[in-house]
């Protein structure tokens, strides 16, 4: 028998599990524990943005410019000794705040999951029971992160080079142009590349890890299986998530702009935005889940729903 698979159906139930979890009934201090884990499980994903500031007084101010680029780069040829070093430990500070962070990213996967799936506000259990899957999980991640740097590295470097030198130069050309266009675009494609198969991994390798017990690997190779057999089905779950998105960015655009952007103030706030935003976070995860049990029991982390009670015998 065919499975029905549809990318709309599972959106009733998340939102029914929202309700449950959440309100159902509700209860702040359960409100405050999910929504660390769910902290947790967002931890060091969710950049923050740039401010772009244009000067409108960059022409007039070329030439001044051009001359503190000059001056820059004779203080860096001069001074390499020690800003190489420098720059080395700052680098080397930076991988080892991203495996902090990547690790209790892996952790609060698995307990965010625990709380949806079980309807359970826990720390403590999730945190130990599945510390093997988080670990096989963040090793995973680490490599895959690694490749991804090493592979777009050298397109930004010589992104930059290629820039830097027709700025100097005042050698702006079609041929460099065009360069930094085709290096800009490989960029994009590595990180779509690497965004996609991120957003694989936490909606159902992650669960499959969950059911089975298993390493990151295995559980690749069995959504891998699984992805094959039914590609059609998963790109039309990947686009249907860029509607979501969509669908969720106007709701709390539209959450902040009626309380007067004071929503906005507390969602920035860490750990406290999260709390804020768990019912959209919640429905996010529960979504995926949902969408996932459509391939067959084995691959649902609900626990199954007790029988009601029999009715008893009418009394005369």
């Amino acid at each position: 028998m065919e499975q029905h698979i549809s990318v709309t159906d599972p959106i009733g139930s998340a939102i029914e599990r929202v309700r449950q979890v959440l309100f159902r009934p509700f209860d702040l201090g359960k409100w405050f524990t999910i929504g660390f884990c769910a902290w947790l499980a967002q931890l060091g994903e969710n950049g923050s943005g740039g401010n772009f500031n244009f000067n409108g007084n960059s022409g007039r101010n070329n030439g001044d410019f051009h001359r503190q680029m000059e001056h820059a780069h004779d203080f860096i040829v001069q001074n390499l000794y020690w800003i190489l070093p420098l720059a080395i430990f700052i680098l080397a500070a930076g991988l080892a705040m991203w495996a902090v962070f990547l690790w209790l990213n892996c952790r609060g996967k698995f307990m965010f999951l625990h709380c949806v799936a079980l309807n359970r506000a826990d720390v403590r259990e999730p945190w130990h029971k599945y510390s093997d899957a988080a670990n096989s999980l963040f090793w995973f991640r680490f490599v895959v992160g690694l490749i991804g740097m090493f592979l777009t590295l050298p397109f930004v470097i010589l992104m930059g080079i290629l820039t830097f030198t027709m700025f100097l130069r005042d050698g702006w050309n079609v041929a460099g142009v065009m360069a930094l266009v085709g290096i800009g675009l490989g960029i994009v494609i590595l990180s779509i590349f690497f965004l996609l198969f991120r957003k694989l991994t936490k909606d159902f390798v992650v669960p499959i890890m969950y059911l089975r017990g298993t390493g990151c690997v295995e559980a690749w190779k069995e959504f891998l299986g699984m992805f094959g057999q039914n590609l059609g089905h998963f790109v039309l779950y990947l686009l249907f998530q860029i509607v979501l998105g969509i669908v969720i960015a106007v709701l709390v655009l539209f959450l902040f702009v009626i309380t007067c952007c004071f929503a906005c103030c507390l969602a920035s706030i860490p750990y406290i935005g999260t709390v804020l935003l768990l019912p959209i976070i919640m429905f996010r995860r529960a979504y995926s889940l949902y969408y996932l049990a459509q391939y067959g029991p084995a691959y649902n982390v609900f626990p199954p729903t007790a029988p009601a009670p029999p009715a008893p015998p009418p009394t005369y």
